[in-house]
This record gives structure tokens, sequence and C-alpha cells, in this order.
């Protein structure tokens, strides 16, 4: 795949627009949500909303084809929950039905263009890890005003408003809605869809000893981040494979030291590496139906919060180990099985 100028500015545009989404989100659940009574409630209802949906709005935005539409009313509608705050429950589900359409519109997008290749992909996914982080930290802060993100919000969305008419012929839109071959290839999309469901475990009952000392909390989120970009990158030029092996490989052996700050942040940026591959192979393995496909793995996210969300946590460094080296295994089946 080769890239146009049109398409680094598809790409750079909501990739800025998610690590501002996921701000503006953790901002608001933590400035305001966090103090009323229903706040773990909110937490539930919040990730339902925003992970879960996705499975169904995928298959809707398969249909209309307006995938730049949708992201820009994600951004308005989480927009529009900071005004309505004083019913929280309601501001609850304009912030994760918000962001469940800015990710499936963008996330088709991104997609569509991507083709053969998954850097893009996981350049695309990677900056939401810093936007829950400082959301979260400077929402918990109450340092600074809320009406400059408002203010940008409406300006991504104006501009992702414009994305299909100001490219044109450079716009790839949708291919048409089709699950045919679907039973065939479920062997393979579950496999996928069980990696998601374990990293997703595992990155949130993942606790190091030493998180809260010194830097070493932006150590870990920037690892994150640099994880999905990289694994993008990695897969495209060394294969996806030959990726998914060294990364859940070494990540397994490193989750052994947890009390070793430098091994437990490498071992958090390579058992990150894999999540552009997954989503490329679930959107390879279903290209009637990208925006499903790409619904179907944040539904695995929401059902891997669901255990920590009820209190089943997991401390010994040997099961961090474990789930990795399950992940391999199930990436493996499922990059075998699909059409990659």
């Amino acid at each position: 795949m080769k890239f146009t100028q049109k398409n680094y500015y598809m790409v750079s545009l909501y990739s800025i627009t998610h690590m501002l989404i996921d701000f503006a989100c953790a901002f608001l659940m933590f400035r305001r949500i966090a103090a009323t009574p229903d706040w773990q409630f909110s937490i539930l209802l919040y990730n339902f909303c925003a992970f879960a949906l996705q499975m169904p709005i995928g298959l809707v935005a398969d249909r209309l084809n307006r995938n730049a539409l949708l992201a820009g009313l994600g951004c308005a509608l989480v927009a529009l929950a900071y005004g309505l705050w004083a019913l929280p429950l309601a501001a609850v589900c304009a912030l994760g039905i918000g962001n469940a359409l800015f990710h499936v519109g963008g996330g088709l997008d991104v997609l569509n263009i991507s083709e053969k290749k998954s850097s893009a992909l996981g350049v695309f996914v990677s900056p939401g890890a810093f936007g829950i982080f400082f959301g979260t930290m400077l929402g918990r802060g109450g340092a600074i005003v809320e009406w400059p993100l408002l203010l940008a919000l409406s300006v991504f969305a104006g501009l992702i408003f414009t994305l299909r008419p100001m490219q044109k012929e450079a716009y790839k839109g949708n291919a048409p809605l089709s699950l045919e071959g679907a039973a065939r290839l479920l062997p393979s999309a579950f496999c996928l869809f069980l990696v998601v469901c374990l990293r997703s475990y595992a990155g949130l009952a993942l606790q190091f000893p030493w998180k809260g000392t010194g830097q070493w909390g932006v150590a870990l989120v920037t690892a994150v981040v640099l994880g999905k970009a990289l694994g993008g990158f990695a897969a495209d030029r060394f294969g996806a494979k030959l990726v998914s092996c060294i990364s859940l490989g070494v990540a397994a052996i490193l989750f052994l030291f947890p009390q070793v700050p430098i091994l437990g942040v490498l071992s958090v940026l390579l058992f990150n590496m894999t999540m552009p591959i997954t989503l490329w192979a679930m959107a390879k393995s279903f290209p009637g139906a990208k925006g499903f496909s790409f619904g179907l793995l944040t539904f695995a996210l929401f059902l891997g919060f669901l255990p920590v969300y009820f209190g089943v946590q997991a401390s010994a460094a040997w099961i961090f180990t474990l789930l990795a080296a399950l992940s391999l295994v199930l990436l493996w089946a499922g990059l075998r099985k699909a059409k990659t």
C-alpha cells in the first residue's frame, strides 16, 4: 500500500482525535461522575456503552458507509455529555455512545485505507492510552477548566466532517455489507476474540509494586502506546506471525520479573504489540463487515473488563506469563486460519 498525503492526514487526524476523545471521557468521569452515588454502576455503564455497543454500531456503520459522519457525531456527543453532568447516568451514556461512534467511524476509515498493512491501525489505536491516563490524572486533580476541551472537540468534529468531501477520490468507502463465508471463519474469529479478552483482562489486572513510584507510571502508559504503534509497523516489515511469536513469547518471560521496573515496562510494551495485528486479522477475515469485526473485538475488551470489575484479580506473576503464552497459541491459530 502506498500512502498518499491525504491518507496521512486522515490517520493523523483520527489518531489525535482518538487521544482527545479518550481524554475527554476519562476527564469527565473523574471530574464529575466519580463523586456521585452511582459511581460504581457508572463505570460498568460507560464501559458497556463505549465497548460492547461498538459491535451493533459497527454493523450499522458497514451498511451506512458514512464513517466520518459517525466519527464526527461521536465527538459532538462526547461534548454534549459535559452539559449533562447534572444527570450523571445520562452523561455517562452520552460519553460511552459518543466514544463508540467515534471509534467505529474512525476505525473503519483507517481499516479501509490499510489494505494489506497494519501500521496505520497501530498509529490510530495507540494514542488512546495517553488520553485515558492524562484524563484520569487531571480529572482527579481538578486543576484545569473544561471549555478549551469542548472547543477542541468541536474543532476536531468539524475537521472530521470535511474528510469525505475534501478527499473525494482518495476517500475509500466501505465494501458492500456481506457476511459471506463467516461460518467458515468462525474458528479463527473465535481465537482472535479470546486473545483480546485475555489482553483486556491482563492489562487491567496487572499491577506492579513500583507503578506509583517516580515516573514509572508515565513509563508504563508510554510502553502501551509505543507497543501498539510499533506492533503494526513490525508486522508489516517482518510478518504478523513472527512478530506475534517474539513479542508474546518474550513478554511471557519478562512477566516473571515484576519487581524489576525496566523489565516490567518492556513486558507491557511487547504484550501490546499484537493489538493492531488482531484488529487487522479480524478485518481481513470479514472484508464485507469491517465495522462489525472491529466492534466484535471491542466487545471482547468489555468481557475482559468484567472479571476485574467484579473483583476477580490475579496477582501472581506466573498467571500473566500463562496468559501471554495462551494468547500466543490462540493468536497463532487465529492467524493461520484467517485470510491473512
